[in-house]
């Protein structure tokens, strides 16, 4: 249902209760490393974040291996990135510098998990890393004033992997998976981020533009999820997601062209619109698994709007709103797997970098 356009700025917590974030985002931090990060295989070097919490066997059985998601072990990534680029701006490069460690053991992790190769089955999977990737050798550069090689062999592998996604098929758009049966705002949106932070602008929006004429939902203002190519035509799945708008608003800050600020601030209204919560902040996804990660992926790309001083002082509360409501939400919500430990440690990282 669509509510009534209210600034979630006037929703947060009464005067005198405000919240310092950046301590709970380091105890979530600590909370998520020590309860489910683990050594792969006891190896030294290697990160790697468990499904459910310990105790952690440092052998894993031949067959079948436990179960993983690659696109979690993504989001891990981005949120050690997180906590790293956090401490620079309170002046821990000694902190900064143990994140950055923990990020380049967990990208070793993950390669070796996915046995020896970047790649996989997913594009959307192959951009969350490839996101990840790019700011760990971000960190990297600000920490230790040199790249992080195995960082920039990910991007190298995972760019020329977000490529070959792509056709004509639909009019542009690349797909979300190696079956090619299925174009989609999942894998267009970070693709599309990836792409842009790398210098591939004009790649980026064409991406951009496939997605606002084929997904672009003008009575939410909102992006749908995807779209197939059948023997008629088309068919669209009309299911809206909050991971999307998210990551559909960080290229429009990136590309960062006077129509892109504009359509950026109306995403940040239509969001306000359609995905807050009464209570404040926006609604979180229930029943865990894939799902208790859309709402962190969200909080992320809107704080970065309430950061922007190239959008109007309305829509940067609006988005800071929305962070810091999220956020009052999960602060005491104890996280029962991997990814909505990490959804809760990228709010509130989120919050305090307000």
């Amino acid at each position: 249902m669509t509510r009534k356009n209210v600034d979630p700025a006037d929703r947060g917590p009464a005067a005198g209760t405000e919240v310092s974030w950046a301590p709970l985002a380091e105890q979530a931090a600590a909370e998520v490393n020590a309860r489910y990060g683990h050594r792969l295989l006891g190896l030294p070097g290697t990160w790697i974040g468990s499904l459910t919490q310990g105790p952690h066997p440092l052998r894993l059985p031949r067959r079948p291996w436990p179960e993983w998601h690659y696109w979690w072990q993504a989001h891990y990534l981005d949120a050690v990135v997180d906590s790293g680029f956090a401490h620079l701006r309170s002046g821990s490069r000694l902190a900064a510098r143990a994140e950055l460690q923990r990020g380049h053991a967990l990208l070793r992790g993950i390669l070796l998990r996915n046995a020896g190769r970047f790649p996989n089955y997913f594009f959307d999977d192959m951009a969350w890393l490839a996101l990840a990737a790019g700011r760990l050798n971000q960190l990297s550069l600000r920490t230790v004033a040199k790249p992080a090689r195995l960082a920039g062999r990910a991007n190298t592998t995972l760019t020329g992997q977000l490529h070959s996604a792509y056709d004509d098929v639909l009019g542009g758009g690349i797909y979300w998976s190696r079956k090619r049966d299925f174009k989609n705002t999942p894998a267009n949106g970070p693709a599309a981020l990836h792409l842009a932070r790398i210098g591939e602008t004009d790649h980026a929006r064409a991406l951009m533009d496939w997605l606002r004429a084929e997904l672009f939902d003008p009575a939410t203002g909102l992006y749908l999820d995807g779209v197939h190519p059948t023997p008629a035509g088309r068919s669209v799945e009309t299911t809206i997601y909050s991971y999307n708008q998210g990551t559909v608003l960080g290229v429009l800050l990136e590309l960062g062209s006077p129509e892109d600020l504009r359509q950026a601030a109306a995403l940040v209204d239509a969001v306000a619109r359609n995905l807050g919560d009464p209570a404040g902040g926006t609604r979180l996804q229930p029943g865990g698994g894939d799902g208790s990660l859309f709402t962190g992926i969200l909080c992320r790309y809107l704080a970065l709007a309430a950061r922007d001083t190239r959008l109007p002082a309305h829509t940067r509360r609006t988005a800071s709103g929305l962070v810091t409501g999220t956020a009052q939400q999960v602060k005491g919500l104890p996280p029962r797997q991997l990814s909505d430990a990490v959804q809760r440690w990228t709010i509130l990282s989120a919050a305090a970098s307000l």
